[in-house]
């Protein structure tokens, strides 16, 4: 009897292991849970790191470590595209490179409008090399200007490297206005200049604008300007600067006559715009009780205070914000840097501490001796080889000259120039050098 109950309960604890091995190895097999769509479809850059062996949902305490358990799927950074990273994942084949500018859909281009007439081709083009150096989106170039220079503009446009040819395309418009005296308009400040305010009413089909003069430099990618158009309420519909950060010193605020945007106006020559809002919106004006469409309203505006301004369209969009102030939003003085913010002392903070963004050569800085270190910035990104290293064809070049610049009020803060062109060329290293030969060979 008692070699029976001892085999009975070996025989117990024989079918208890098994058990308990079945048990372990289901566990062990079970599939981990799905990840939530908007994880699972951010892109894997730097994993993080995972247990060497991890338990199984359900998996018993007492489970054998010798058993081999799968791991669930890890969690992934979240991206800064989510929306365009998702659309990438559904537009590339198998088998296909991953190439962001290939399937992004136009919908989500950045736009880009600039207008340069008599002798601003050079300094167009620079600019706008400037915008394809560092952008990640597709830029979609609006180009306005006479029908002498359109040739040029696409010959050169398309002599660029196709790396960067795909980054962008362009249109090339000619210079029209579809209300009054088309030359008193083109004559009104500099040549063509005019042209932007009429531009919701030429480019219909464009949601969002960027407008940039010709002298403006982009110091960081295009993305990042465009990006504050979500910062806009609901009645906001256009963006712009102070003209200047101390009213006491700022020229509207000195020899204006004519109204002018808050305590020192803006200046026009880094604009965003909803163009889709502008279109729709009835603005409060000095001439009739009721609001005037934006077409409607330009000519008898210009016609009213013709006498009182000086910068041309500069001024009337300073008069029509005047009225609706509700409708501008301010962005900071590092989004169009200018001479004045340094030629008389460092006056833009946001400058000084984020470093500039977005470069204005306005008074023909990049072609004389006034501001040797606008000149240098500018000769810089003309001259850079497209294919060059970044660092050692121009940010280094950049700090040797600027060494020649320090008897100048505005080379004496080389920081507050090479403080964000240095973040744009580190972030474009690590995405070429990094992630293209890193372990998950991201491109």
């Amino acid at each position: 009897m008692k070699l029976r109950s001892k085999a009975a309960a070996l025989l117990l604890l024989a079918l208890a292991a098994l058990l308990l091995a079945l048990l372990s190895l289901r566990a062990g097999r079970a599939e981990p849970p799905a990840l939530p769509a908007r994880l699972a479809s951010a892109p894997q850059r730097h994993p993080a790191p995972v247990p060497a062996r991890w338990p199984g949902p359900g998996a018993l305490p007492g489970a054998s470590p010798g058993v081999r358990r799968r791991r669930p799927p890890r969690p992934r950074p979240r991206a800064g595209r989510r929306g365009a990273a998702r659309l990438e994942k559904l537009a590339r084949r198998p088998g296909e490179p991953r190439s962001f500018q290939a399937v992004l859909p136009p919908e989500l281009w950045i736009h880009l409008a600039v207008v340069a007439c008599g002798n601003r081709l050079e300094e167009t083009l620079v600019m706008l090399k400037s915008a394809v150096l560092f952008s990640h989106r597709k830029i979609q170039f609006h180009i306005f200007t006479e029908d002498s220079l359109k040739p040029e503009f696409d010959k050169q446009l398309r002599q660029w490297p196709d790396s960067y040819t795909k980054k962008f395309e362009h249109r090339i418009y000619p210079i029209t206005f579809s209300v009054g005296n088309p030359q008193e308009w083109k004559k009104l400040f500099k040549p063509c200049a005019a042209q932007r305010l009429f531009l919701p009413v030429i480019l219909k089909d464009v949601d969002s604008l960027l407008y940039v003069d010709t002298d403006v430099l982009f110091l960081r990618p295009v993305d990042d300007i465009w990006k504050l158009l979500r910062l806009f309420n609901s009645t906001q519909l256009a963006a712009m600067a102070p003209e200047h950060e101390i009213p006491k010193i700022g020229w509207y605020s000195r020899f204006a006559r004519h109204p002018f945007y808050g305590s020192a106006g803006v200046n026009s020559g880094v604009m965003l715009m909803n163009l889709t809002r502008i279109r729709s919106t009835q603005f409060k004006n000095s001439m009739i009780p009721t609001g005037l469409a934006w077409e409607d309203m330009l000519y008898p505006l210009y016609q009213k205070y013709k006498n009182a301004i000086t910068w041309g369209d500069q001024d009337l969009l300073n008069i029509i914000f005047y009225f609706n102030p509700e409708c501008l939003y301010v962005f900071p003085c590092q989004w169009n840097y200018r001479p004045d913010h340094c030629m008389y002392g460092s006056n833009c903070r946001e400058a000084e501490h984020e470093g500039v963004s977005v470069l204005h050569g306005n008074r023909g800085v990049y072609h004389d001796d006034k501001q040797p270190t606008f000149r240098a910035l500018y000769e810089a990104i003309r001259d850079f080889p497209f294919q060059d290293n970044l660092f050692q064809s121009m940010y280094y070049p950049l700090q040797l000259k600027f060494l020649e610049t320090v008897h100048t009020l505005c080379g004496r803060i080389p920081q507050v120039f090479l403080k964000q062109i240095e973040k744009t060329m580190k972030r474009a290293y690590e995405k070429h050098v990094i992630i293209h030969v890193g372990p998950n060979q991201m491109h």
